[in-house]
């Protein structure tokens, strides 16, 4: 049995497991795809502290080799299932099943795609989810944003700092975003807005150069092409990873893991940390932050249950 067992091996996670191995916990991560999570799925990062520029995957391999140094063990397996209510947390994966006194849940949320073709080859090569990673890259660009909600019309107004001009492009007549936030948009002359269209399919060779869009009301099909790269960035929601959790741990109506400041659940023993989180910003320097608040939660846990609770951990 481990002391800590930490389901995703993205920012988050491998900053917990570099803390609690540093702190001479017997720790496990178990991750389904590669080292590092979502962020090895970003090119170019510009807003790590410390770091000028560095490829996503660069980063998830330097946090997973500085957790495997001090002594915490990656696995590669999918979890299928998990019991986390006593004493002894329980979790089942494809390859093997697993015990720990501690769990931190790190397995992140995914944006929620548009679900055209040339989607998913392109992103990270003009199809990007974060504007704080990538709008930089599109200065005096066209930029093109999907969807009409309070995230979408946010995003639009910060890209704008950087591209020449942002078409925001919605399936409806008429956005769903906060008054405040439309007003906003609607009195920038550099934000134009495209109604009742929806992307059908993104096409380019190296980097993206045309996105089909179908008019959902005439049917009317226009093809979008530029000679110089610009970029589509979506913003139609987040898909916690939360299903498996449900049942056990209080979840938010947006499926988001419920925890308090310290990233305690409602179980104890069991912790949340990163985009699996009900909070507003989701990027990787808070990710790790939750996952070193997370890793110190969870050691404290252990030691009060075993009764090796450190004259710093006492509570007044």
């Amino acid at each position: 049995m481990y002391d800590i067992i930490i389901i995703g091996g993205g920012p988050a996670g491998l900053t917990a497991g570099l803390y609690a191995a540093r702190a001479k916990k017997d720790t496990l991560i178990i991750e389904k795809g590669i080292e590092g999570g979502q962020v090895t799925e970003t090119t170019g990062i510009e807003n790590y502290p410390g770091i000028d520029k560095i490829d996503g995957t660069d980063l998830g391999k330097k946090m997973a080799d500085q957790a495997k140094k001090f002594g915490a063990k990656i696995v590669m397996d999918e979890v299928d299932s998990v019991d986390l209510t006593g004493e002894v947390k329980k979790i089942k994966g494809f390859m093997d099943e697993y015990e720990a006194k501690a769990v931190i849940i790190a397995t992140g949320a995914n944006p929620r795609p548009i679900g055209a073709p040339g989607e998913k080859e392109f992103k990270g090569r003009g199809v990007s989810y974060c504007s704080l990673c990538d709008a930089a890259f599109y200065e005096g660009q066209d930029v093109y944003v999907i969807g009409g909600g309070d995230s979408a019309v946010q995003e639009a107004l910060f890209i704008i700092n950087f591209a020449k001009k942002v078409y925001i492009v919605h399936r409806r007549d008429e956005l769903r975003a906060s008054k405040d936030l439309q007003e906003k948009a609607f009195n920038n002359d550099r934000i134009e807005f495209i109604w009742n269209s929806e992307v059908v399919e993104i096409k380019g060779e190296k980097i993206v150069d045309e996105m089909i869009l179908k008019n959902n009301q005439t049917g009317e099909v226009k093809s979008i092409k530029s000679d110089n790269p610009f970029g589509i960035f979506v913003f139609i929601g987040y898909v916690p990873n939360t299903d498996i959790y449900k049942d056990q741990i209080n979840i938010s109506d947006e499926k988001y893991i419920i925890t308090d400041d310290e990233m305690r659940t409602n179980l104890p023993g069991v912790f949340a940390a990163g985009d699996i989180r009900q909070k507003t910003v989701r990027q990787i320097i808070n990710a790790a932050g939750d996952g070193a608040i997370a890793s110190i939660n969870a050691q404290k846990y252990i030691d009060e249950a075993e009764g090796n609770l450190y004259e710093g951990f006492k509570e007044e």
